[in-house]
Parts: C-alpha cells; structure tokens; sequence
C-alpha cells in the first residue's frame, strides 16, 4: 500500500492580479483527486486587487499571509518555514498545474522514497495561455532519460513549476539563498541533489509556466544564466568538465534568448 503523502503548495505573490484566479483554481482542483493538500499564499502587500481575489478563496487557502518582503525567494522561504507537508513545492501566481498533476506527483514520491526531488514536464504559455516555445520545452525534456547530477550541473533543465521535493530533504539543505536575483530555485535544486537525487515523473505536463515580459525570466535572463553557471561552479568545481559545458550552454541559450527579444522589438 502506498504511503499517503501530504502536500504543501506555496504561492509568493505581489501585484499579481492578472493571472493568480487561474492559478489558485488550479491548486484547488487537486483536491478532486483525493490528495490531502495545504495551500500557503505568501503576499508582499498587493495594491492592485489580488487581496480581494484571495479573499474570494479564503475557505480553500489554508494559511494568507500579507506584509512587506525583501521579494520572491523571501516569500516562498516565509511559506517553507510554514509548510507542514511530506512534499513541498512553490508555484508562483504566474503559473497553473494541469488537472490531477499532484495526485501523479504524490504516487510518484510515494514510489520512489529515497529520492529527495522529482520533477515532470511543463509547457510554457503566454498571456494568453497559448503555449509557447515548444522548441525550448523539447529541449529541456531531452535530458530527462539521462538525468544524473552529472547533467544537472551541465544545464537546468528542470522547469520550476514542475519541481517538487521532500520537506525531510529541504530540512536538511536550509532555504532559498535570498542573495540570488534570479537563479535560487537551480541553487537549490543543486542542494537537494546531493540528498538522494531527483527522478522524473512520467506522462502528460504537470504544469504550465507562463513567460511574459514582466516574468523574472523575460526581464533578467542574462543575470539568471550568469547566477546558474555561477552556482554550478560552486557545486562542480571550476575546472570541472560540467563546468565547462555549463558555460557553453550559457552563452549559447543568452545568444537564443537576445536574438529572439531583437525580433520581439522589430
């Protein structure tokens, strides 16, 4: 008989009026599935209505927190030292799980209990919810059968919003690096590694990560591969052949992403 696993769900937020009704339905519909499930919204003090959404939900929302922060990885940090789940992830207001995604994730955890991380595929979506950068997403699923630390020290290929991890593993590493802009979620994927490893979970998407101009992601690529590599070296050592592809993907994703924002502008 499997282990039932309970869930902590975190979603940081601010100003995220645009898009968070999306996600927090999608959070709450994993209860249909039967997984025993705790939601934490994290809030920087909104002032743009999301407050008023929150308290639209507020039977379905476990713990709300609202006041100042120092900004993402804060947040979620507030929500992990609060988080009473076997299995931990964050998702951020930006983004959605697929429907039954975390009843897939609490059997997969439940079948591999010497692993401190498991991940799945994600899509990525625009504003619209039409999804994007299939090309991108089919990369990053490339490296899923050959997934070891060895690969994850050459290149992130691990979509955040399809991460989830044992709260036992996180214990033991701390939290999120706050001094991170960009890349704390790699560097911390990085910790969890060497805890007992991560493993895929197989079948359809588990989540949707919506890229926009105003995302982490559009705004601060550049620093965000500068911070990657950065943590990879400090994790593989300088000299070590992980590093050294690490910096080659690095500059070959920057050269991608920088052309694809000069044909954005034209």
């Amino acid at each position: 008989m499997k282990q039932r696993l309970k869930v902590s769900i975190i979603t940081p937020s601010y100003n995220g009026a645009q898009f968070v009704e999306r996600s927090i339905q999608s959070v709450i519909r994993q209860r249909e599935d039967g997984v025993q499930l705790e939601h934490l919204i994290i809030d920087g003090g909104s002032t743009d209505g999301t407050l008023e959404i929150f308290e639209r939900y507020a039977a379905d929302i476990d713990v709300l927190l609202s006041e100042r922060d120092r900004g993402p990885a804060d947040a979620i940090n507030k929500g992990l030292r609060r988080a009473t789940g076997d299995v931990v992830a964050w998702l951020n207001t930006d983004d959605w799980y697929y429907p039954g995604a975390l009843r897939r994730v609490v059997d997969a955890m439940a079948e591999h209990p010497e692993k401190a991380l498991g991940f799945g595929r994600c899509t990525i979506v625009n504003e619209n919810d039409d999804e994007i950068r299939r090309g991108i997403t089919r990369f990053k699923e490339a490296f899923f059968p050959v997934s070891s630390r060895f690969t994850i020290q050459s290149i992130n290929y691990i979509s955040q919003p399809a991460m989830f991890f044992r709260r036992s593993a996180m214990d033991r590493v701390g939290l999120l690096r706050e001094d991170l802009k960009a890349a704390w979620d790699y560097e911390f994927i990085l910790r969890l590694w060497r805890q007992g490893g991560g493993f895929h979970i197989p079948g359809p998407p588990l989540s949707a990560f919506r890229w926009h101009t105003n995302s982490i992601s559009g705004q601060h690529f550049r620093q965000q591969f500068k911070e990657e590599y950065e943590v990879a070296v400090a994790d593989a050592g300088r000299l070590s052949l992980q590093a050294l592809l690490h910096y080659g993907v690095r500059w070959g994703i920057v050269g991608i992403y920088s052309l694809m924002a000069l044909m954005r502008r034209r």
